[in-house]
């Protein structure tokens, strides 16, 4: 586009000249009415997007010897946000001078959520659940964060025939997923595959026999590795149990347990070549390393006005060093792939979990980390953001 040049400037401004006229009169002519306090637009993000909620434990049941189911109601909204089934959340947990979070899978449905309860399944397997499992009581408060995570069905991605593999408690976003496909509320076939040891090990049984029952798109088979028992297979989800029930080219993956159970469904997957969309993993905490004699550092922690010195081990994260000390450290999925611990690194050398960093070209160029998969090599100081 060519525009003409003028010999003066301020033959430009000339052009404007109505400007300040223009705008008088439709200030004279707008509303006298006060602005509006709640925009609509604000009130829906603020619905669907909560940050962190305070919530209530309101029931607990034992599921498996090791497995205790917990539902919590939200106390300072009347329900909780719509979320993706498979999603998981965030729960904060005072014990003693320790304020620390974990990740859980969600078992209810995304339309269970909007009658206000949120249910989850946790197994007796650390420091966190551990306290969830035998201590924790209906009427403790918590702070849990929105639903995160993308272990979800995604139509413009996946298949429409989905394959899930659930080891032990694994089972949990699966639990969700299968409700709200009786619910109707997804359109996709789910052939599930549930793995545990013995028959006594398979949480959630009952209900989902009757989901199975009542919606033709879920098929579920039970896979037993230490016993024989009726209606159930015999061994582990191999490729050729895989093939008895479902069709593994045609389909995309869903794997949720330990690590081993993902090393060997990839072993039995491998031969067929799928594109890796096809395989969907729901990640795990990033834990402790495996170290005989961890070396102590001098963690120094500033967040916002305050600083804070603490010690860090170096078999463990700086997350958990500062959780340790009780400071109020943001983090979600503990995996580093959600990004919500961002933090700027300042000094000391660190190691970030092998395969876990998630972190961005540019976050990697300008000295930025996340605590969750991160761990010292000497003493540190970093800058951390408080979680609410």
């Amino acid at each position: 586009m060519k525009f003409k040049k003028q010999l003066f400037g301020f033959m430009d401004m000339l052009r404007f000249k109505n400007m300040v006229p223009t705008r008088r009169r439709m200030l004279s002519e707008g509303s006298d009415a006060p602005i509006a306090e709640k925009y609509r637009t604000n009130e829906l993000a603020k619905k669907l997007h909560p940050g962190f909620m305070q919530v209530e434990l309101t029931e607990t049941r034992p599921l498996t010897d090791s497995i205790t189911e917990l539902t919590f109601c939200r106390t300072d909204c009347g329900e909780f946000p719509f979320f993706r089934a498979g999603q998981y959340v965030s729960l904060q947990v005072k014990i003693g001078g320790s304020l620390v979070s974990r990740p859980y899978s969600i078992v209810s449905s995304p339309r269970q959520a909007l009658s206000n309860k949120l249910v989850l399944a946790v197994e007796n397997a650390g420091f966190v659940s551990e306290y969830l499992n035998k201590a924790a009581k209906a009427g403790d408060s918590f702070v849990m964060t929105e639903p995160s995570g993308e272990f979800h069905y995604e139509a413009l991605r996946d298949s429409g025939n989905i394959i899930c593999v659930a080891g032990g408690s694994g089972i949990t976003p699966f639990m969700s997923m299968a409700g709200s496909l009786a619910d109707g509320d997804e359109d996709f076939r789910m052939t599930l595959f549930y793995g545990a040891r013995t028959y006594a090990q398979l949480a959630y049984k009952k209900e989902l026999d009757e989901m199975s029952a009542r919606c033709d798109r879920l098929s579920v088979v039970y896979v037993l590795s230490d016993e024989d028992a009726q209606g159930c297979e015999r061994g582990f989800v191999s490729a050729e149990l895989i093939k008895k029930y479902a069709d593994i080219e045609g389909s995309t993956f869903f794997l949720c347990g330990p690590k081993a159970m993902y090393d060997f469904i990839d072993g039995e997957l491998a031969p067929f070549n799928l594109p890796r969309k096809a395989v969907r993993r729901d990640a795990s905490c990033c834990a402790d390393l495996q170290e005989e004699n961890p070396k102590e550092f001098t963690l120094t922690v500033r967040m916002r006005d305050e600083v804070f010195t603490l010690t860090a081990k170096s078999n463990e994260t700086l997350l958990t060093a500062m959780e340790r000390a009780g400071l109020n450290a943001p983090n979600k999925c503990r995996a580093g792939g959600c990004g919500f611990c961002h933090s700027k690194w300042i000094s000391g050398g660190y190691r970030v979990a092998e395969d876990r960093d998630g972190r961005r070209e540019a976050d990697r160029k300008f000295g930025f980390i996340h605590p969750c998969v991160t761990y010292p090599l000497e003493d540190m100081e970093i800058d951390v953001p408080p979680a609410y």
